[in-house]
């Protein structure tokens, strides 16, 4: 299987701390990848480089050959990922949060957005501001968008935290579904492996 997110001797520090990556170095092919670790071991910094929401110190990483470039709206047009306690939209419902999104995401599909909110049970939650959701409820507005994107980089921190039973149920067989797609790669960063989803990798921090 040959690898289509490529990191190269990243190295990262948060400022007056001792290095969190140095030369660390990634191979993911397509499928569903876990990365995990303790508590403050780097994961969600991890996924934060990969979007190129922050710089790496060191290092070189690539999609496709694509150069990872956090100053480049191409490449957010390629990659999901949103931060699952941002509260930056908070003041707008959820529905209109979805309607934007398939400006930035040419493979954004409705028709898959409207069977996860259904699968979610997203419905009555719609027309409520951000502010107003539970955490869970919340966190399946992300799950929500981020299947619906169709991005071919899609990066989940904690996909499960806060979900209730159904949701978790529902969750799985969505990443399992995900783990069979040849030109995806889904990375998510959680405490261990989550229950009958097949990896393509995990990378242990």
């Amino acid at each position: 299987m040959s690898a289509l997110l490529e990191v190269r001797d990243l190295g990262f520090a948060w400022p007056g701390q001792t290095p969190l990556f140095q030369d660390l170095n990634l191979s993911v092919g397509p499928g569903v990848s876990l990365v995990t670790g303790d508590e403050q071991c780097g994961k969600t910094t991890l996924l934060r480089l990969l979007a190129g929401e922050m710089v790496p110190k060191t290092g070189h990483l690539a999609f496709s050959g694509q150069t990872i470039d956090s100053a480049c709206e191409a490449w957010h047009r390629q990659v999901f990922w949103i931060h699952p306690q941002t509260e930056v939209h908070d003041q707008i419902c959820a529905s209109d949060w979805f309607a934007s999104l398939p400006a930035r995401y040419p493979r954004f599909s409705r028709q898959a957005l409207a069977d996860l909110i259904e699968g979610f049970g997203l419905e009555p939650h719609l027309a409520k501001p951000m502010y107003m959701l539970s955490t869970g409820s919340k966190r399946k507005v992300w799950l929500s968008a981020a299947f619906a994107a169709n991005a071919p980089l899609t990066l989940i921190d904690q996909p499960f935290a806060a979900l209730d039973g159904p949701a978790i149920r529902f969750l799985r067989e969505l990443l399992q579904d995900a783990a069979d797609v040849p030109d995806r790669v889904w990375v998510i960063a959680d405490f261990e492996a989550p229950a009958d989803v097949p990896l393509s990798g995990t990378i242990a921090l």
